[in-house]
């Protein structure tokens, strides 16, 4: 019936009603917004008292408002300080469900009275309530918590700015074993900025986390010290670490080889090097093949588009498979573009890429013989089998492609607080590769994959997907695919 109504006017010409009904519309569509903010902060304080964010591996209300409802975060924030009010400011709450204030006025109220003593809080709410339901102005009522301001302030002359400022400090000590010990006065600006840290770090990752409130605190110190210094912020003995990445295009590169010269000396390297590889699989017994150039090769993959990007490794296999794809994408041709068409054709690209990335590939030939000493050194490899660690190059290489979180349901987290994960396990005999290599969250890595049990997968397209243990729940990055036809 809401949504009924809703739709009416939404659809109606306000033109053509009168000033009266267009004000009585106003009036009526402002209550019915603080009736909705009540009943959402009622609903929102269950909902994240219960943890329910974590059914769908959320890590915190906010982030499951932002990914399940499509809000944006300062919506998804504004919705859980409400949710938070429900419980420090009930006669607020209560006053929205009643029609009696405007949720903006509410807010304002809740934002004032929160600066004084707790003990204080709801009497205040209370008598601002009142005044504002009789009809006071905005600018009487700041006067009146003005008022009430300075009476709680005259009632604890302790709590002076300059003498919290004069006594801050704070103490790291080390036991013998070199556990730390923490004990500090910190200043009211300084205790907020560490509350909110700890908190936004430290909220519990579902409902299978028995860690205490201190211990959680603690971990999220910890996160936070080890952000900071991924984020290389901290200055060193001559200031901060500047960092400079150099992104050069193949077309770019192709265009300063002049007469094409350079990719002519690669490609006769790369076509002995597969013609050593053809003659030696012809003795084991491997699939045929062959080399295609000139217009041979124009026709076969005409319409075969590439995209190359420069991640990947260079494997004389993939020129097979690439001739061995595009013969059959060819094949094709008269059948129309269906499912089976795309995948084909996304194949292609994954071996044109093969092809023309990694440390033997054209990108670096062309790199290296075209930019000049700074810019033409060693590439990096991008894919080295098993590793107990992940290398610096393919490291870069992920968190340049990802840039954040790529959790299939959604999050924002940045490349800097992430941490890279094999989608197939180190121990089941998962490569370090860029291609195998995804960024995640310390949360959706460790707790939601580790602890949880939740599959990720990365997709053809770059796309992710990924299902929980007992495979009744799917989270996808993508819409699902289209129709053939």
């Amino acid at each position: 019936m809401v949504r009924a109504g809703l739709g009416y006017l939404a659809a109606a010409d306000a033109t053509q009603l009168s000033a009266a009904t267009q004000a009585e519309c106003l009036r009526e569509l402002e209550q019915d917004a603080a009736v909705a903010t009540a009943a959402r902060a009622s609903m929102l304080a269950g909902f994240t008292a219960g943890q329910g964010y974590a059914g769908d591996a959320d890590y915190s209300a906010v982030s499951w408002l932002m990914h399940r409802t499509g809000i944006t975060r300062g919506a998804a924030v504004g919705h859980t300080a409400w949710a938070k009010r429900f419980t420090t400011h009930p006669r607020v709450v209560a006053a929205l469900a009643t029609r009696q204030v405007s949720e903006s006025v509410g807010r304002l109220i809740c934002l004032w009275t929160a600066k004084l003593p707790e003990q204080h809080r709801d009497d205040a709410d209370e008598v601002l309530l009142a005044a504002a339901a009789s009809g006071l102005a905005l600018e009487e009522l700041a006067a009146l918590f003005a008022e009430m301001y300075e009476r709680s302030r005259s009632e604890l002359p302790d709590e002076d700015p300059g003498r919290d400022f004069a006594g801050r400090g704070l103490k790291l000590a080390t036991t013998f074993g070199g556990a730390g010990v923490i004990h500090g006065d910190l200043t009211p600006e300084c205790a907020e900025m560490v509350g909110r840290v700890l908190d936004a770090l430290g909220a519990p990752a579902g409902a299978d986390d028995d860690r205490t409130r201190e211990q959680r605190y603690h971990d999220a110190l910890a996160e936070a010290m080890r952000r900071l210094m991924a984020a290389g912020l901290l200055p060193e003995r001559a200031g901060q670490p500047v960092k400079a990445w150099v992104h050069i295009s193949l077309a770019d590169l192709l265009l300063l080889d002049a007469g094409s010269a350079l990719q002519d000396q690669w490609t006769a390297q790369v076509r002995e090097r597969w013609a050593a590889h053809r003659a030696k699989a012809s003795e084991t017994g491997a699939s045929d093949g062959a080399w295609l150039d000139g217009d041979a090769a124009e026709a076969i993959a005409c319409d075969a588009a590439m995209a190359p990007v420069v991640t990947g490794d260079v494997n004389v296999d993939a020129l097979e498979d690439l001739v061995r794809l595009c013969v059959e994408l060819d094949g094709r041709r008269d059948g129309g573009r269906d499912a089976a068409w795309a995948a084909l054709e996304q194949a292609v690209i994954g071996k044109a890429v093969d092809l023309l990335s990694g440390p033997g590939g054209l990108a670096s030939f062309l790199r290296r013989r075209q930019l000049g000493a700074r810019l033409s050194g060693p590439s990096l490899p991008l894919d080295i089998g098993y590793a107990e660690t992940v290398p610096a190059g393919i490291r870069n290489a992920v968190l340049l492609r990802d840039r954040h979180c790529q959790w299939a349901g959604g999050c924002s987290q940045p490349a800097g607080a992430c941490q890279v994960h094999h989608t197939r396990h180190k121990a089941n005999g998962g490569t370090t590769s860029v291609k195998d290599c995804v960024l995640l969250c310390p949360f959706h890595h460790q707790v939601v994959i580790h602890r949880w049990g939740w599959t990720l997968a990365v997709n053809p397209d770059g796309t992710t997907t990924a299902w929980n243990k007992d495979k009744t729940k799917v989270l996808h990055s993508h819409g699902p695919p289209a129709r053939p036809g």
